[in-house]
């Protein structure tokens, strides 16, 4: 078959009510891989990461979902609520392991991938704080610096975290001072972060109509792209040169980031996209949508694999 007719054709994951507004996938595990995915109808969920199936949902918050995350292993799951809440969950079994009180909205949770029993929340609260899972009274550190909501919070590694806020910046912090070491001032809020997976530390944004990639270590910016409406979200391809973003337009796009070159471009959701992410293999990317969906989508597009199966005509 030429490569000419071929047409991506995406799986849709339904069974969410409302906005889908964040999305994670595990590390491969001997069980394959997961997904989860955060949403406003207070309802986190639990896939196959390469089929979409569902296997399970989280039931304790009460409110929306603003973010979620799952550990490299597919053991733990974490959840960002509007109940003022972060919540830890066995993945196995959909148990509630321990709550985290807020003084506002939580938006992000993240764990380390170096320090297991460390997750990371950021919140309405303005500051950014690290629990112990294993002891969770406390938070063990509290960041602060920024002067409005704090969207996103990630480990960068061991030693920094990055976070996205309301007030225009990107900051990143040291774990070990407390301080914050960097910052990125915007000309609009910043609507994602990510960090690269292929050990160069890059650094991925988007704000307004703009993709920007950075040097994680030097905060110098390398590329810049120029996209038709605002950007939601973009994430890097675990091993090529390449990422996927969506936005306003419910189109996603996808660019060789070293050549610039607009590589693919399609619609597939009835709503805007709010969240995106790679397989860690590489081989699928799901999006997630206010039109109460999760896609999945190949990253090559006519190759067997998961649930799509290639057919001569």
């Amino acid at each position: 078959m030429s490569t000419t007719t071929l047409r991506q054709v995406p799986i849709t994951c339904n069974g969410h009510t409302r906005p889908v507004v964040d999305l994670r996938f595990s590390d491969v595990t001997k069980y394959s891989y997961f997904l989860i995915s955060a949403c406003k109808d207070g309802i986190p969920m639990l896939r196959e990461g390469d089929t979409g199936d569902w296997i399970g949902s989280f039931i304790g918050h009460k409110g929306a979902v603003w973010g979620a995350t799952i550990s490299g292993n597919a053991e733990l799951a974490a959840t960002a609520g509007s109940d003022f809440t972060a919540k830890l969950w066995d993945a196995n079994t959909g148990a509630e392991l321990q709550t985290f009180e807020h003084k506002h909205i939580v938006r992000s949770v993240d764990f380390s991938t170096i320090n297991k029993e460390w997750l990371l929340t950021g919140s309405n609260e303005k500051v950014i704080k690290i629990y112990d899972v294993t002891a969770p009274a406390e938070p063990v550190k509290v960041f602060n610096g920024h002067t409005g909501a704090v969207k996103k919070a990630i480990f960068m590694d061991a030693k920094r975290i990055c976070t996205a806020s309301d007030d225009k910046t990107v900051k990143i912090f040291d774990v070990d001072s407390g301080n914050c070491v960097s910052t990125i001032d915007l000309p609009s809020p910043p609507n994602s972060i990510e960090i690269s997976r292929d050990n160069q530390a890059s650094l991925l944004i988007t704000y307004g109509k703009k993709v920007e990639i950075y040097d994680g270590n030097t905060l110098n910016k390398l590329q810049s792209f120029e996209m038709p409406c605002e950007m939601n979200t973009a994430t890097f391809h675990p091993t090529a040169r390449e990422f996927v973003c969506g936005g306003l337009d419910f189109r996603i796009y996808k660019y060789n980031f070293e050549t610039g070159v607009e590589l693919e471009s399609y619609k597939g959701h009835f709503g805007p996209i709010h969240c995106m992410s790679y397989s860690p293999d590489g081989e699928v990317y799901a999006s997630g949508s206010e039109d109460g969906t999760l896609r999945l989508w190949q990253n090559t597009v006519g190759s067997t694999y998961g649930l799509w199966e290639m057919v001569d005509v």
